[in-house]
């Protein structure tokens, strides 16, 4: 019985934990010229999707799109991002494999009323459009 309780016990802290980094991260740009939308999705089944959407009024070609999909494990304030080879094809060619990025959110010992965003930033990324890509949480599931 004990160790039930204990696993149960787990199973549940893991769901809590991973909850708040679950929903659409996302970061726009819009001007005359020029557009561009990148949005990570973050679902409860450990699996995520990245898209990226690119417009450039003189460009060649004028719109990009770009996608990646895999897993995804948080560790503290650390997100692992995985993908396998079974994640990529003529679609999904983003490989976001062994990619990191850090979960930011209000701390709950800040007790003042200022309202601070939930943001992800990745910092070891070996996908040139996600370097350094800071995206702000829109929604939740």
């Amino acid at each position: 019985m004990k160790y039930v309780l204990l696993t149960l016990f787990s199973v549940v802290s893991f769901f809590l934990n991973a909850q708040d980094v679950v929903g659409v991260y996302q970061i726009r740009s819009d001007s005359e010229n020029f557009s561009s939308t990148r949005t990570l999705t973050i679902k409860n089944d450990g699996s995520f999707e990245f898209y990226n959407y690119r417009r450039v009024e003189d460009g060649i070609p004028k719109e990009t799109h770009n996608y990646g999909k895999g897993t995804w494990t948080k560790h503290k304030k650390v997100i692992t991002f995985s993908a396998e080879a079974s994640d990529l094809d003529s679609k999904y060619t983003l490989n976001f494999n062994n990619s990191k990025a850090r979960f930011n959110t209000k701390s709950p010992r800040d007790k003042t009323n200022r309202v601070i965003a939930d943001f992800i930033v990745f910092y070891d990324t070996e996908v040139d459009i996600a370097k350094r890509l800071k995206l702000f949480k829109s929604s939740s599931f």
